[in-house]
């Protein structure tokens, strides 16, 4: 499985980052538009955790979807100094479009397998990405 993720992996952000999702928006502008359509406002520090990926990064890509008034920042209860950031309606018109594209072209690969196949996928797939959550913590 790991020898076919990473190749899926790379090619699916190269089809992005040649533009072919017609989109305009990079890679990681679209990776937080999705994680925020997925799971509501987050941190900053949420989006890093939940993408194994820097806080510094994740805050250029969210400075970047501000920017283009993809994202917006509000005041987190929680925690006075890191705001929650939600998407705009023009953010969330944006990640659903992308979305919506992306579906009709999944849908097209792969038409022999069944909906319990797809099921069982994500399954493995989640039960490797959570066995691997820890690797590396001291």
């Amino acid at each position: 499985m790991y020898d076919l993720v990473g190749p899926l992996y790379r090619r699916a952000q190269r089809s992005v980052e040649q533009g072919l999702t017609g989109d305009g928006l990079s890679v990681g502008v679209r990776a937080v538009l999705t994680l925020l359509h997925r799971n509501g406002p987050m941190t900053v520090p949420q989006m890093g955790r939940a993408q194994a990926i820097s806080r510094q990064f994740v805050q250029r890509m969210v400075n970047e979807a501000a920017a283009g008034g993809l994202t917006e920042s509000v005041p987190n209860p929680a925690h006075r100094r890191s705001p929650l950031i939600r998407l705009t309606e023009r953010g969330r018109a944006a990640i659903d479009a992308v979305l919506e594209r992306e579906h009709l072209l999944l849908r097209q690969v792969g038409g022999e397998l069944t909906d319990a196949e797809v099921t069982a996928c994500l399954r493995v797939l989640g039960a490797m990405l959570t066995a691997l959550d820890h690797v590396g913590d001291d």
